[in-house]
């Protein structure tokens, strides 16, 4: 009896000691068990970045004044487009300083802009820029203005030249002979050298032949009427009035050499060309004191200059119809026609086409 108990005593104490060490084991597995892992977040999807296309196109805009009536058509012309197009279009003027223009432009290249449209103060003094701008990957479209010595993209503007031969042509066949006063733009714009370039062409062959003399030439700094008016009254006085005719660079000029006229009771005797079509210009054609202007549609040129920016920015094509050589390359152009205007295609070409009010030109 006493043996069996003490049997059964051992297989219990043995039954014990297995559960213990078998709980143990089970609670280091569990310790061991790696925890579950967290279920993933949600993840946005993730957005895809946007082309070239699919970005706002800037473009930057430096012109030389507002001075002039044509200079403040160019910016609302340009303004109204580029909001109509969706174009993002800075504007910076630099009021005839060259200095402040390459600030400016600086300015604007610090802004991101995509393409540069510059009409340049000063020829030869703006080629730093596009230099400044090709650095930053920006391509420049020279506007109205050719920028000299410069790789610069475009060039848009009209046949400048072609603007100076239809200012000489018709002075000349309406005073064949006599003295003639003859001014010029300003000199840091080359254009001023076109237009000169095309009138001379038709003056230059009567001076020559001796019937018509020239008895003052001059250049007409930043296109300033005063300044014109100071050469026209310099020259009336060292001449006794004795000028038959007056070539007038632009309608602004006409203005002032037409103001010095008239002091003498000259205006409206002296024939003086222009160009521009301004609205005072067309005013004084009316009025029988300003002979003629020349007609360059600004809203055109600064519709195709908006239409060659949007192109350059999407890295596209841009058709030209010419080179113009400015002292480094050949540059791509785009030129557009001039027109000469005078009493009697006035109201044709200035009025029926919108560019100038019927009411605004015959108001007294």
């Amino acid at each position: 009896m006493r043996k069996t108990v003490k049997i059964m005593a051992l297989i219990l104490a043995l039954m014990m000691a297995v559960s213990v060490f078998a709980g143990c084991n089970s609670a280091k597995k569990q310790e061991a068990a790696p925890a579950p892992a967290p279920a993933p977040e949600k993840k946005e999807e993730a957005k895809q970045p946007e082309t070239k296309t699919d970005q706002k196109i800037v473009v930057g805009l430096s012109l030389p004044t507002q001075r002039e009536e044509r200079w403040v058509r160019d910016k609302e012309t340009m303004e109204a487009e580029a909001k109509k197009l969706g174009i993002d279009l800075k504007v910076q003027i630099s009021d005839n300083d060259a200095g402040k223009q390459m600030a400016q432009a600086e300015n604007l290249l610090a802004q991101g802009i995509n393409v540069l449209i510059l009409a340049p103060h000063d020829a030869t003094g703006a080629a730093p820029i596009v230099d400044m701008a090709h650095k930053a990957g920006v391509k420049v479209i020279s506007y109205d203005r050719l920028v000299m010595n410069s790789d610069v993209d475009l060039y848009i503007s009209f046949d400048n030249v072609k603007v100076g031969e239809i200012q000489g042509k018709y002075i000349t066949e309406k005073v064949p002979k006599g003295n003639y006063l003859v001014l010029a733009g300003s000199p840091t714009d080359n254009n001023a050298k076109l237009f000169r370039e095309g009138a001379m062409k038709y003056i230059q062959p009567l001076v020559d032949k001796g019937d018509i003399k020239v008895v003052h030439d001059e250049w007409v700094k930043d296109w300033q009427p005063s300044e014109a008016m100071k050469i026209a009254e310099n020259a009336l006085t060292a001449n006794k009035n004795n000028i038959q005719a007056v070539l007038a660079p632009n309608d602004g000029t006409a203005g002032g050499v037409i103001q010095a006229l008239a002091a003498q009771g000259l205006a409206g005797k002296v024939p003086v060309t222009g160009q521009d079509a301004e609205l005072a210009a067309a005013k004084r054609i009316v009025e029988g004191i300003q002979s003629m202007t020349v007609f360059k549609d600004t809203r055109e040129l600064g519709k195709a200059a908006i239409a060659a920016a949007i192109k350059m920015a999407k890295g596209e094509n841009i058709e030209s119809n010419g080179k113009v050589n400015n002292n480094k390359i050949d540059v791509p152009s785009l030129l557009l026609t001039p027109i000469a205007v005078d009493k009697d295609n006035l109201d044709k070409v200035l009025i029926d086409s919108g560019y100038l009010k019927k009411e605004d030109v015959y108001k007294k």
